[in-house]
């Protein structure tokens, strides 16, 4: 009888755990379309990894690392977002999961998914002639090529440390060196350097500039001048 008691008692703990995580992504997702409305009108574009940082600010990355979200605070995607150019309105689209551990039974995964819509304050009607139902495709900010897949290899940077010693005989995913970073890489000192999977250069510190990229989720006709990427875009 007491473990029945104690598994009904768990299983209430997790259902109010569960209405917490949601209500604490609602708020984040309010939060981070607040910030893209306020600055709607100087670029309509959405930069899904902002919207990803915004709603982590807002809940706090503490909170969501010791939540049932898979992967703590880098498990929430706003990938498929996107922005109505039409209209000024962002379609805020979160998907994550949760994992659910139960005793005896093991642990089980709930995918969930929330949206939101959020007018940007632009204070106008744009005359952009732009349907919310075209492709939307993702870019960087020097990149000369667009994505139709928000998780591709080539917008991953996937970072990690690798010993010095070995850097000469390293190479990429496609085979090529690594070179150093114009701004950080000059002067090589301590065990290790920073590389991407896909890059050429090597890093000395993880916040080099060159590190950081923005990821804007546009229509396709607003690419002009861009190839499709070799691994998603076609």
């Amino acid at each position: 009888m007491i473990p029945m008691f104690l598994f009904a008692m768990l299983a209430f703990l997790y259902l109010f755990e569960i209405m917490a995580v949601q209500t604490n992504i609602r708020a984040g997702m309010q939060y981070a379309g607040k910030m893209y409305a306020k600055d709607a009108y100087l670029s309509p574009f959405v930069n899904t990894g902002k919207l990803q940082s915004d709603i982590q600010e807002e809940i706090g990355i503490e909170r969501l690392d010791r939540s049932l979200i898979l992967g703590g605070a880098s498990g929430i995607d706003c990938g498929n977002s996107y922005v109505d150019l039409l209209n000024q309105i962002l379609y805020l689209n979160i998907s994550y999961k949760m994992e659910i551990p139960i005793p005896v039974f093991g642990r089980f995964q709930v995918e969930k998914k929330e949206t939101m819509r959020v007018k940007g304050w632009c204070g106008y009607e744009s005359s952009i002639p732009i349907s919310a139902e075209q492709t939307i495709v993702y870019v960087t900010e020097t990149g000369t090529v667009y994505h139709k897949d928000y998780h591709c290899t080539y917008l991953d940077l996937s970072i990690h440390m690798v010993p010095v010693s070995g850097l000469e005989d390293l190479r990429n995913e496609s085979g090529g060196k690594y070179y150093p970073c114009e701004l950080c890489g000059k002067k090589v000192s301590g065990m290790g350097v920073y590389i991407t999977n896909y890059g050429s250069k090597y890093h000395m510190s993880m916040s080099c500039g060159r590190l950081k990229r923005k990821i804007y989720a546009v229509p396709i006709s607003e690419t002009a001048g861009k190839g499709a990427c070799s691994k998603c875009g076609k």
